[in-house]
């Protein structure tokens, strides 16, 4: 069987785990705790990070984004790029969005200092990281709002990686309690949509000990 190492509250890890689940891949899990560890996943994946894909073959493919790419060249089906050039441009565009500006500028503010740091026991939260975390989520959540409200879905007339991306980051604060959904009535309604598939449901059941998720984060329906 093919095994997933994977953290429960990483976006990317999460990615993977939609990319998997929505084209029907069966996978294991194995969390790995990157901080501790030891030469043999460094042997896998030298960045010392998750997720790693590991095939049956032995074959060991890092980070989410390249899972999905990998995703699409291994396995006959459904694509999750879209169909033409013009709509994979666009879901590589908005893989890379979240991929790099939203980790940067949200995630790794909110979910790197409130979570990462507890975890693993580096330190305390920097509040200054966390207040522009809040500040710079403000503006993503407007333009997903804006994308959904233009679109279909947010890369288009289908649901593709762009989505499950931006899906798997905004699972992650949601389960922490960190997006006001009040204030995005927009991207609620795009999340609500995606979180009600089945590929979702693992990621709903996810626990972490020390946090206890909103009652809305199991709520298909908020």
């Amino acid at each position: 069987m093919r095994i997933l190492y994977h953290l429960p509250l990483s976006p990317q890890s999460r990615l993977a785990r939609l990319s998997l689940s929505e084209r029907r891949i069966p996978f294991e899990m194995r969390v790995e705790n990157v901080w501790e560890s030891g030469e043999d996943f460094l042997a896998l994946n030298p960045a010392r990070e998750v997720p790693v894909l590991v095939e049956k073959s032995g074959l060991a493919i890092p980070g989410g984004s390249v899972i999905a790419e990998y995703l699409e060249e291994a396995y006959t089906g459904s694509t999750l790029l879209g169909h033409n050039l013009e709509e994979r441009i666009e879901t590589r565009r908005l893989l890379n969005w979240f991929d790099v500006k939203f980790n940067n500028e949200v995630s790794r503010n909110l979910l790197g200092e409130k979570v990462d740091k507890r975890i693993s026991g580096r330190g305390t939260p920097d509040g200054t990281a966390i207040r522009a975390g809040y500040a710079n989520l403000r503006f993503h959540l407007d333009y997903i709002g804006w994308l959904s409200e233009t679109r279909a879905w947010l890369g288009g007339a289908q649901l593709t990686y762009a989505d499950l991306a931006a899906a798997a980051h905004l699972s992650c604060l949601d389960f922490i309690g960190d997006i006001d959904w009040s204030r995005a009535p927009f991207a609620k309604d795009w999340y609500a949509r995606v979180k009600s598939r089945p590929s979702f449901r693992a990621l709903l059941h996810d626990k972490l000990p020390g946090f206890t998720p909103p009652p809305h984060y199991m709520d298909l329906d908020f």
